[in-house]
């Protein structure tokens, strides 16, 4: 398997564990998670900012996480789950690259 792959589904996994098992985990909800994605996007904002590498690498994965959980609790509100947000994306990627993914001809940015 690929090893982002892994890296993914171990992160998956992790979060299906903690949801059950921790009570901090389980009491929350997306407006209790709201204020620490602020905070969390506002971190990476500054890493982005010092060109901080590490701390890149950092707060992208907390910001993972709290991609992650919301889609952990959207699927447990049978709403959504990871693989629809992961193909929400992709799909609108898809439609804003014609250039690539379709007929259009384009010569510049």
């Amino acid at each position: 398997m690929d090893h982002r792959l892994e890296a993914f589904s171990r992160l998956l996994k992790t979060m299906e564990e903690l949801r059950e098992l921790c009570p901090w985990d389980r009491k929350q909800t997306f407006d209790s998670l709201r204020p620490n994605t602020i905070e969390e996007s506002f971190e990476l904002a500054d890493a982005l900012l010092e060109k901080d590498m590490a701390g890149i690498k950092e707060e992208l994965g907390d910001l993972i996480l709290h991609i992650v959980f919301y889609a952990k609790m959207g699927k447990e509100a049978r709403a959504f789950d990871i693989a629809d947000v992961c193909n929400e994306i992709v799909d609108k990627l898809v439609r804003r690259h014609p250039h690539i993914y379709g007929e259009a001809d384009v010569q510049s940015e």
